[in-house]
């Protein structure tokens, strides 16, 4: 269910990369939350550097929401680029394995395939 990768890149370097990868595959970045600033500024010490990148195709967004609304739930698409055991990791959850958990329709996890592909690929090309 889960798509990680290990890259010799910072934690900074690998998010910029994501950044543009997802761009040249038509995806825009609504929003990057720094986790472990976050935590910081609500006084959690926490040793991990994460951010997750919120991405999204709005053709794919619509095709999604337009089948079932209540799926908006399961939008944007997330990718997270962390710092783990003194490696750096860029990775997802599947969408298509996580549609399938939401949905039966095969029209849907059609669109989830093409999704997970684009995904893979920008989390490929940023690494």
């Amino acid at each position: 269910m889960k798509y990680v990768v290990v890259t010799d890149k910072s934690v900074e370097q690998a998010v910029a990369d994501v950044a543009a990868a997802a761009k040249e595959h038509q995806f825009g970045v609504l929003h990057i939350h720094n986790l472990q600033q976050t935590m910081k500024n609500k006084g959690v010490d926490f040793a991990n550097e994460c951010q997750i990148l919120e991405i999204c195709n709005p053709h794919k967004a619509k095709a999604v929401l337009m089948a079932d609304m209540s799926l908006n739930m399961a939008l944007p698409c997330r990718i997270s680029v962390y710092a783990e055991n003194g490696q750096t990791k860029i990775g997802m959850i599947k969408p298509k394995a996580m549609l399938a958990a939401l949905s039966d329709s095969k029209e849907l996890l059609a669109v989830a395939q093409e999704v997970e592909d684009t995904t893979i690929a920008i989390i490929n090309q940023a690494k």
